[in-house]
């Protein structure tokens, strides 16, 4: 039965951000928001729902760990996992902003994190709202720095004509499903991690991570297969340094998350800062500023080495 709850909760998660996405987007537009402000703060926002949703869930729930490496193990996903994918059904060409500004930023949240649950082994509201600040003013950064055309694309236009009756609902929707999505998924995560005989930080950065993943990899994997310019590296990595920042950021805030399973701090948080540092030489090595299908490949692979170890270790 803990199946049943799991994939019912990944199926209501999907639905859910859906729902608030567009929710999101068509509210936006009535309040006179531009389309690039758009993309780059509601619909981030509103993708990190169903992250934000299973981690608070998790940690009000006294599953802290589940709270922590559904993040860690949706940040090394959607690299290794999404980015892999994405790369092997087209390949990924790489602007200097990723240079400049997304990947230190993202080394430098990871980093942080890795720091405020090493030197305590927990993260306090402080901390939390140290990352959350982090995360604003990282956004307040890009929307100085970034072009508006570059994000155009992103935003579907017609969500502009939805009436507030329909944005009412969706947002009745979305929010319901995310609920009770979250509470299906981290009940049946906890049973399912009993019933297989491992950790629920196991559960959590594989299955779990996985599934909070599913709505990036569809939407990256079809926005590549069309040759749509909108998907590039920057966006994926900006979703990592979210999950950080908003995440566990807000959760923290609300409730303290102590770490309960040492590998969190011993194995996991390593591989996701190992996923995010070996882009640079992946991306340099064969053809600069590009990454290839070969590329792709070995994220694939490497992604599929972790997953093997941390179920047999």
């Amino acid at each position: 039965m803990s199946v049943v709850w799991v994939i019912l909760g990944f199926v209501l998660l999907v639905v859910g951000g859906e729902f608030l996405v567009r929710a999101s987007v068509a509210l936006s537009f009535k309040l006179r928001i531009s389309k690039f402000v758009i993309g780059m703060t509601v619909v981030s926002f509103a993708t990190s729902a169903p992250e934000l949703l299973v981690s608070l869930n998790a940690a009000l729930s006294g599953s802290p760990a589940i709270a922590i490496n559904n993040v860690v193990g949706s940040n090394i996903a959607n690299i290794g996992l999404v980015l892999g994918i994405t790369a092997v059904v087209g390949s990924i060409t790489v602007d200097n902003t990723f240079y400049r500004l997304n990947w230190p930023i993202m080394m430098l949240f990871s980093m942080t994190l890795y720091y405020f649950l090493h030197n305590d082994s927990q993260l306090v509201f402080l901390e939390g709202l140290a990352l959350f600040g982090a995360l604003i003013a990282f956004l307040y950064v890009l929307l100085r720095q970034a072009k508006k055309e570059t994000f155009a694309e992103e935003v579907d236009e017609t969500l502009a004509i939805v009436s507030y009756f329909k944005i009412g609902v969706w947002l009745l929707i979305g929010g319901s499903a995310l609920y009770f999505g979250s509470e299906w998924l981290v009940n049946g995560a906890i049973g399912l991690a009993a019933i297989i005989g491992v950790s629920e930080a196991v559960i959590s950065v594989s299955v779990i991570a996985i599934g909070t993943s599913v709505p990036e990899l569809a939407a990256s994997v079809i926005a590549a297969a069309k040759q749509e310019k909108a998907i590039s590296l920057g966006n994926l990595i900006g979703s990592n340094i979210f999950n950080i920042g908003s995440v566990l950021g807000i959760t923290s805030m609300i409730k303290t998350i102590p770490v309960t399973e040492t590998q969190i701090l011993t194995r996991d948080i390593f591989w996701m800062i190992a996923f995010s540092a070996v882009l640079i030489p992946l991306i340099l090595i064969p053809k600069q500023h590009q990454i290839s299908r070969s590329n792709g490949f070995v994220l694939i692979l490497g992604y599929g080495i972790f997953i093997f170890l941390i179920f047999t270790q």
